[in-house]
């Protein structure tokens, strides 16, 4: 080998590997080709964005796959995976008042592992976002069904309410609702804040409700034995629920639309995380409560918390309610999902990587209208025709990978960055951080053969289009500051 080629082989390597400083992606913080995004969220807003983004369909079906794993003790189980979720939370909240930017994780890794990595974060991003609010989205018209025919007595054919081979032809309902969400986020970021705020104060009366109902029926005797299946099927169920806590980092897309992010990002994602953990509990010990765990169907179904609420009061009306609810709930989750979808290809379109209309923001509402567009065509068309299959399943071990990443993240700025003002710090330090990525680490390794097969080729589909498209464009590359920069 030449001393040139070598020397081109390791500059090939070091562009893979570079990092974009910290400083530059705060000045960049909100700016694309079209203008900024308007900084018009406070704590209440980031907060129930995240609640919104969690809080979803996982509460209304978890308890029919996860009770019978555990018994009684599954309220012990969403403890387990709430602290394995805190472990992540409170990395995400350090790099969040860091580096308070709208690209969430994918930033994070791009200050402080080098863009293959940042490239590679997003693009796991991408599959977390899109194909599992497609997946949502595909699931409301079940909901929707179910409260039409207990509230009114009439349900949408399944030919157009059902998902692509399993009944339905085209997903109508799908659709509906991801255009729903679009036309609020083209309204501006404080307009849709305030509809998901009233939204999830909307599903958390509905889930207390719940509670106030089944706790009528409490019975002791359906606590016991408490834990059937010992620490192994509480951990197990843990494992299974964990999977519900999947959305609280969505308050770290909204950096540069928060008006103090530096002190209201860290906050507004342990809140987020301490509010969900309460209601899933509650949830939890009213249902095991009022019903005996052995009477939870074994496959689980969509209206597991409405049988509870049958089998306690013996009347129809408190599942309308409840049925209410989860249309509310996946709304919900639709709309702040696909927000953060759009910010972080907002980020990414400004670091070059991927298309410059992505990053283009209309002058009036300040919002990157092209980019959510895109995006509501993307996840419509996907939710309304296309069987998702194993695609769904692999957005778990992709998110869990995005979170072991900002671990890893936060213990390499505090080496390589020490000097960097942060407004929150992971306590137990460098300890936490590890222990967040040993957990994220063991819960992938326990998912299942196929789903590692479709996440590795999600990944080399995603190197190719790296190595095509936005190595090549990268700004970090051509020397190209943003704008905002000098």
């Amino acid at each position: 080998m030449t001393a040139g080629t070598s020397g081109t082989g390791t500059s090939f390597a070091r562009s893979l590997l570079r990092t974009k400083p910290v400083d530059r992606i705060v000045g960049e913080g909100g700016a694309g080709e079209g203008g900024e995004l308007k900084r018009s969220m406070g704590l209440l807003q980031l907060t129930f964005l995240s609640v919104g983004a969690t809080l979803g369909t996982g509460i209304f079906v978890v308890l029919g796959e996860a009770v019978p794993l555990a018994g009684p003790a599954v309220v012990l189980s969403f403890v387990l995976a709430a602290v394995t979720a805190l472990f992540s939370a409170l990395s995400y909240a350090e790099l969040a008042g860091t580096i308070p930017v709208s690209g969430s994780s994918y930033s994070y890794a791009y200050a402080t592992l080098g863009e293959l990595v940042a490239w590679v974060c997003g693009w796991c991003l991408l599959l977390e976002y899109a194909v599992s609010v497609s997946a949502v989205a595909v699931g409301w018209g079940s909901y929707l069904n179910e409260f039409f025919g207990a509230a009114f007595g009439f349900t949408i054919p399944d030919e157009i309410s059902g998902p692509p081979g399993e009944g339905g032809i085209v997903n109508v309902p799908a659709v509906i609702v991801v255009a729903f969400a679009a036309l609020v986020l083209l309204r501006g970021a404080s307009e849709s804040a305030a509809v998901n705020t009233v939204m999830v104060f909307l599903k958390i009366g509905v889930l207390l409700f719940f509670c106030a109902v089944a706790f009528t029926a409490f019975r002791s005797q359906n606590l016991a034995p408490f834990a059937p299946m010992g620490w192994a099927g509480l951990s197990a169920a843990g494992s299974r629920v964990f999977f519900s806590y999947i959305g609280f980092d969505a308050a770290s897309t909204a950096g540069e639309e928060a008006r103090n992010p530096r002190r209201d990002l860290p906050l507004a994602i342990v809140f987020s995380l301490v509010i969900v953990t309460v209601v899933y509990v509650l949830v939890a010990l009213a249902a095991v409560a009022a019903m005996h765990w052995e009477r939870f169907e074994l496959s689980g179904t969509e209206a597991s918390l409405a049988h509870v609420l049958d089998s306690a009061t013996g009347r129809s009306w408190p599942s309308v309610i409840l049925s209410f609810g989860a249309v509310i709930a996946i709304t919900s989750v639709v709309l702040t999902v696909m927000y953060g979808q759009t910010r972080i290809l907002f980020a990414m379109s400004r670091d070059g990587l991927v298309p410059r209309v992505f990053q283009k923001v209309s002058p009036g509402r300040r919002v990157p209208v092209a980019n959510t567009v895109i995006v509501a065509l993307f996840i419509g068309i996907l939710a309304a025709v296309i069987p998702l299959g194993r695609l769904v399943d692999a957005t778990s071990i992709g998110t869990l990978f995005a979170f072991a990443l900002v671990s890893v993240g936060v213990i390499v700025l505090r080496r390589t960055r020490p000097d960097l003002p942060r407004s929150f710090r992971v306590p137990l330090f460098p300890v936490t951080p590890l222990l967040g990525v040993a957990l994220c680490v063991y819960l992938m390794v326990g998912l299942g053969g196929v789903t590692w097969v479709v996440f590795l080729l999600w990944i080399l589909v995603g190197l190719a289009a790296y190595f095509l498209y936005g190595h090549r464009r990268s700004r970090l590359a051509s020397g190209s500051p943003g704008k905002g920069l000098p």
